[in-house]
């Protein structure tokens, strides 16, 4: 499986977000992909299967996205497109995530506009349900295993410190409870349409505001 192969994995995934959120960044992903060895050489936080690297200077941000390559290899072996289980539904959520935080990172960035890591953590996990859920079709009994496996079964690393814990915990429940308030206001009626037009307006809002729209959804019936 050659580089280039596994590197179109994470173009296919940036055209269906950028497709679900209707941007166009003007950027390929694949051109920002590093090996283990870059990012070993980028970065000295704790290694993950996942990392988008930033650095800011004077002419601007610069970012490489590192994800691991046998995850890549085994999506380029089994299209998630064609059938996503657990053969490859851990490596297709770590693609999701690094190219979720890719495009985000671009958009705020040609936007001049501050973001979090918090942000880019919440984001990604609701893309992650988005992703799974039009995966699947959009079908109502998909929507709940869903929610289940990605919010309730998740497990943390070990090596997380206490703020990256934290960073990761709020993330994950925060688009638990949004993905439950989509499920009962759009999934069950087949509102796909509805559903994508609110996904648009919540994915260009800042963290105070999505997190005031959770809130206010969570309480809404």
């Amino acid at each position: 499986m050659t580089a280039t192969a596994r590197r179109q994995v994470l173009a296919r995934i940036q055209r269906g977000l950028e497709g679900t959120y209707r941007l166009t960044t003007g950027v390929a992903v694949e051109q920002f992909v590093v090996d283990e060895d870059a990012r070993d050489r980028l970065s000295s936080a704790r290694p993950a299967k996942e990392q988008l690297l930033v650095s800011e200077g004077d002419d601007g941000v610069e970012l490489a996205l590192y994800v691991d390559a046998g995850a890549l290899a085994r999506l380029a072996a089994r299209d998630p497109g064609q059938r996503l289980d657990d053969h490859n539904l851990g490596a297709f959520l770590y693609a999701v995530e690094g190219v979720s935080h890719f495009v985000y990172m671009v958009m705020c960035a040609q936007q001049a506009r501050a973001v979090s890591a918090l942000e880019l953590e919440l984001q990604a996990e609701v893309d992650k349900y988005v992703v799974c859920l039009l995966v699947s079709d959009g079908a109502p009994a998909a929507s709940a295993g869903w929610r289940r496996r990605l919010y309730d079964d998740c497990v943390f690393e070990d090596d997380l410190d206490a703020d990256e814990r934290d960073r990761y915990r709020a993330a994950n429940q925060n688009a638990r409870t949004y993905a439950a308030s989509l499920e009962r206001r759009f999934v069950h009626r087949r509102g796909v349409v509805d559903m994508l037009a609110e996904l648009r307006r919540f994915y260009r809002l800042p963290l105070a505001g999505k997190l005031a729209h959770i809130d206010l959804r969570a309480r809404t019936k």
